[in-house]
């Protein structure tokens, strides 16, 4: 059943109302726009490092031709 119950709202939370989710926005768009953030967590450097790693490997991949 996919019916929403009546005695629970629906959750509209955005930055605009939140202000955990318009930190974790402006961290995600630091993130992704290779910005300096501040690394105070373990989720945070582990997103940090997965960048750096998915950069250094796409700037080292070299195609050759096959023969």
């Amino acid at each position: 059943m996919t019916t929403v119950h009546p005695r629970r709202p629906v959750r509209r939370y955005g930055p605009q109302e939140d202000p955990a989710v318009a930190e974790t926005e402006a961290i995600v768009q630091a993130l992704s726009g290779r910005q300096p953030v501040e690394l105070t967590d373990d989720a945070l450097r582990l997103l940090a490092a997965l960048i750096d790693d998915v950069d250094q490997r796409c700037s080292s991949v070299s195609i050759t031709p096959s023969a």
